[in-house]
């Protein structure tokens, strides 16, 4: 994170500087989407410190849930810088267009958007080997702020070959409608893991891992509820034993359980199981309502 925000201010002050040069409205959109970049990493950097810190009695289940808001809270960022960029792009286009060394610009944009590419393929491949929703988010971000760059870059290359001025606005508002869809993804995967949302194969996956354990373990199993907090996997299962087994051998068969699910899924994985007696379980519930 560090990084990122390092290389993010660099290149804002790389496209500053382009469009200072230019004055075209591509490039500004692009320095507009940068600063945005530089915000949410900022934010970002924080929710990752947040993420780390271990469970406490004012929050039992730790902080990890920041990782979602921040997911979200880039993805609404991205949006807002999207939209800015329309509307600047717009406002130039119907208030005249006037481009200066451009051939500068195009390359000072090009450079950027190759550093942003290298960086954000690092984070993404971090944070899918960590795990880590904040670190694959930011690096969706940076390959973004990548595509960004290299769509200008095409665009004004346009305006080079042809010296037709609305190549410039045209481009601009081509990319922030692609910058919109790739932060309402964000923001879709935030509410999702806000919202506990059953990831149908995550949940495959444990069931996966439970089945072999079935008969070996003498137990049917119901209630199996799944659920990502952006570094963890938490799984709720209700287990049922024969009446005849005692207490203490259903709680030492859940444990091996919940370890065999640790080792067969290779990520943190905290279970929690409820015992049941297989013989009376329908008649105890029906009891009880």
């Amino acid at each position: 994170m560090q990084l990122s925000l390092a290389v993010g201010m660099a290149m804002l002050v790389g496209k500053v500087s382009a469009y200072l040069l230019t004055g075209s409205a591509a490039i500004l959109s692009d320095a507009l989407e940068s600063v945005i970049h530089v915000l949410a990493v900022a934010f970002a950097a924080f929710s990752l410190h947040l993420a780390a810190k271990p469970a406490d009695r004012r929050f039992p289940y730790g902080y990890e849930r920041i990782a979602f808001f921040s997911a979200g809270f880039e993805g609404a960022l991205i949006v807002l810088a999207a939209v800015v960029i329309i509307w600047t792009a717009a406002h130039k286009w119907l208030h005249g267009l006037e481009i200066e060394r451009l051939g500068t610009g195009v390359l000072l944009v090009a450079a950027a958007g190759l550093v942003n590419g290298a960086l954000g393929w690092y984070l993404i491949r971090t944070g899918r080997r960590t795990r880590s929703i904040i670190l694959e988010a930011n690096g969706r971000h940076v390959l973004t702020d990548c595509w960004t760059s290299l769509g200008v870059v095409g665009g004004l290359s346009l305006v080079l070959v042809t010296g037709w001025l609305p190549f410039d606005p045209i481009v601009a508002i081509a990319v922030a409608l692609n910058i919109i869809w790739s932060g309402a993804q964000l923001m879709y995967r935030s509410v999702g893991g806000l919202m506990d949302y059953a990831d149908p194969d995550r949940t495959g996956r444990v069931q996966a891992a439970i089945e072999p354990l079935r008969r070996d373990l003498g137990f049917v199993h119901h209630g199996l509820r799944v659920r990502h907090t952006g570094h963890r996997t938490l799984v709720e299962v209700h287990l049922l034993f024969p009446f005849a087994v005692t207490l203490g051998d259903a709680h030492r068969r859940a444990t091996v359980l919940e370890h065999h699910l640790a080792r067969a899924l290779d990520e943190e994985v905290e279970v929690v199981t409820h015992l049941e007696s297989l013989e009376d379980h329908a008649a105890v519930h029906r009891d009880t309502h």
